[in-house]
């Protein structure tokens, strides 16, 4: 089986062509990414030389570039967008164009490509927000409630992704995940900002109050959940894939790392919230474990340590990522803590 995916240089893409090299090392790989400022080729050294993996320099909005990429190609895996809330609010258009335009292409390409399946991967963060006392969690049935410009483009990515299965009939999956962590993670987002912060004895940022709750999946099950979607999963069909079966709040996260370290909770730094911050997100992720038998197998505390010792020991890779244009992102939106 040859499989397209896009994004593969990003953090849960990386994770999961290692993945699945190592757990199908009989199919083949295409690794289709532009190289954002989020892309990094460091993460796949292990295979780069493998001969059933392939990586193209392109960019999903350039349909010369996905159309080259998609031949002979089995199945897409959709995981190349643009991520980041921050980054959304202050410059909307790059994810307008990677995250709408960018999977209209891919879903082109794909049905003149007579591919087998189109699973795309999306976010828990279409369905909107919860309030902390909230004891309902999100599921397949729950409506787009999208908040944030990041958000809404995901939300109309998923549509269109379902418009092309009902009008044009391309076999497709959408799989919506909560917050992933592990190795490989861009140090922007909560857990491996706090990690590298308090290992360069810098403040850690907290948004407000810090009580957001989001539900946290360890990047490897998110991996194993796709795999179980591409071989057992429904033509069609949407699985929402979830980590946490309890609350826990950024602050607790944060607190939590700073113990593993040996750090002092006067490294936190409470600063000015964000515009339209989600409360809390949940995930019900009983529709993929009562039909394809998935579930998580890590807990968050033992691969928060994990994740932590991770970036202890591969400090190059990070001191590298957090230098240049990250370092003018982050003096912008944190100043300089």
């Amino acid at each position: 089986m040859k499989i397209l995916v896009t994004g593969g240089a990003g953090f849960i893409g990386s994770n999961f062509i290692l993945y699945w090299m190592k757990n199908h090392p009989q199919d083949k790989i295409v690794n289709l990414d532009k190289l954002t400022y989020a892309g990094n080729l460091e993460n796949l050294k292990e295979v780069e030389k493998n001969p059933n993996y392939k990586f193209i320099h392109g960019d999903i909005c350039d349909g010369k570039a996905v159309g080259e990429a998609m031949e002979e190609i089995d199945i897409v895996v959709n995981f190349a967008a643009e991520s980041h809330v921050d980054r959304s609010i202050t410059e909307p258009a790059p994810f307008i164009m990677t995250n709408i335009v960018g999977t209209q292409i891919l879903l082109d390409e794909a049905i003149k490509s007579k591919v087998k399946r189109f699973h795309h991967i999306s976010t828990d963060e279409v369905y909107g927000s919860l309030e902390l006392e909230d004891l309902n969690k999100f599921n397949e049935r729950t409506n787009y409630n999208p908040r944030s410009p990041y958000s809404a483009s995901k939300s109309s990515s998923d549509h269109l992704v379902r418009a092309y299965f009902t009008t044009y009939g391309l076999p497709i999956t959408i799989s919506n995940c909560s917050n992933n962590f592990g190795p490989y993670q861009f140090p922007e987002k909560l857990i491996p900002l706090a990690i590298t912060n308090l290992l360069e004895n810098k403040k850690i940022p907290v948004y407000g109050d810090g009580l957001y709750v989001r539900d946290w999946l360890y990047v490897e099950d998110h991996c194993r959940a796709v795999d179980k979607i591409l071989q057992k999963g429904k033509v069609g069909d949407t699985y929402c894939v979830g980590g946490l079966t309890e609350d826990i709040n950024n602050l607790s996260i944060v607190k939590k790392i700073i113990k593993i370290l040996n750090a002092n909770e006067e490294m936190i730094e409470f600063i000015k919230d964000r515009p339209g911050h989600d409360r809390k997100y949940a995930v019900d992720w009983s529709k993929i474990k009562n039909e394809l038998d998935w579930e998580p197998q890590h807990s968050f505390d033992e691969w928060l340590e994990k994740t932590v010792e991770w970036y202890k020991k591969n400090s190059d890779w990070w001191k590298r990522v957090k230098t240049g244009e990250y370092q003018e992102y982050y003096n912008k939106q944190y100043g300089k803590l």
